[in-house]
């Protein structure tokens, strides 16, 4: 049986850890990752644009972190333009990565 006041300080205990060392941390993976990609003959260009883009997302969203919290006081996500901003980041690498493995399976078929 589920012990809700266990697991309710073990959500609290979550929900206190700062995730922004986390964010940091995972880029020296992805960098890995890109180098691989980019010695991969198996993805196409258009995804490894992509790909590349996603750390164009990840160097804006910090900027737009600090800058949000130095000038207006706030986090980035409570401050819509900039966050819209650095989400459009995101979606264009989404939709890069997206596009050309769609294009690779339709030269497939």
């Amino acid at each position: 049986m589920i012990n809700f006041s266990t697991l309710g300080t073990i959500l609290e205990t979550l929900n206190n850890i700062d995730p922004s060392p986390f964010f940091v941390l995972s880029i020296f993976p992805y960098i890995a990752f890109i180098l691989w990609a980019q010695k991969s003959t198996k993805i196409p260009s258009t995804s490894l644009w992509g790909f590349r883009l996603t750390l164009l997302f990840v160097a804006i969203t910090i900027v737009f972190a600090i800058f949000a919290k130095v000038i207006y006081g706030e986090e980035l996500t409570n401050i819509d333009p900039l966050h819209g901003s650095a989400e459009a980041f995101l979606a264009l690498s989404d939709a890069l990565i997206v596009i050309g493995f769609y294009g690779m399976v339709q030269e497939k078929r």
